[in-house]
């Protein structure tokens, strides 16, 4: 995939940044979280003893853009302290698509980052001075009901359930709901910071 340049997206109380490796100590925070690490942390960072679990998560995501991977940090605006993650990855290994991948820290949770900073990178990646794609797709466990929310409102309308799709570090299977938005699809307002 071709190399992507690292951009920056100001939503008011946050900012969607690339990460740097002084995210570290945030990153390890978040990594704290068992819903972050069964969802999000894939087996190779689970299987890294925990006090080099955010490297290893980290390293891949800070030169992810020069792999064709956009990915950001969210982070609040006045501290700069992460807060979460959004991506999205595999852009245009399928033509005009990218699927996207997000979490947020507990600490950050019930503000409605997690949609807002999702719509803010679906509305980048399909904008004509962004990565102009047409579709971007994702998939979260049925049992990770917080993750269908943020899709819902975020504008990802769901298409369907993918059979014993997800599969834990541990080995468990889930079945799988299947989002997807179009570059076509109304903007979502529930995303949409108070005000705005």
């Amino acid at each position: 995939m071709a190399p992507l340049q690292p951009h920056r997206i100001e939503l008011g109380d946050v900012v969607l940044r690339p990460f740097v490796a002084s995210d570290e100590a945030a990153v390890a925070k978040a990594l704290e979280d068992p819903g972050i690490l069964r969802w999000t942390a894939g087996t190779a960072v689970i299987s890294t003893p925990a006090g080099l679990r955010a490297r290893r998560w980290l390293e891949p995501r800070i030169d992810g853009w020069a792999r064709g991977n956009a990915v950001f940090a969210i982070a609040d605006r006045d501290t700069d302290q992460v807060i979460g993650n959004v991506a999205l990855r595999d852009v245009h290994r399928v033509p005009d698509q990218a699927v996207a991948a997000y979490w947020v820290s507990p600490l950050a949770r019930g503000r409605g980052l997690g949609a807002r900073a999702l719509d803010a990178a679906a509305r980048w990646g399909f904008a004509a001075d962004g990565l102009r794609l047409h579709r971007i797709s994702l998939d979260h466990s049925l049992v990770n009901e917080g993750s269908c929310h943020v899709a819902l409102r975020a504008g990802f309308r769901l298409e369907g359930v993918m059979r014993d799709y997800y599969v834990e570090p541990t080995g468990q299977r889930h079945d799988s709901h299947l989002h997807a938005r179009l570059a076509t699809d109304a903007v979502p307002q529930s995303s949409q910071p108070a005000g705005s």
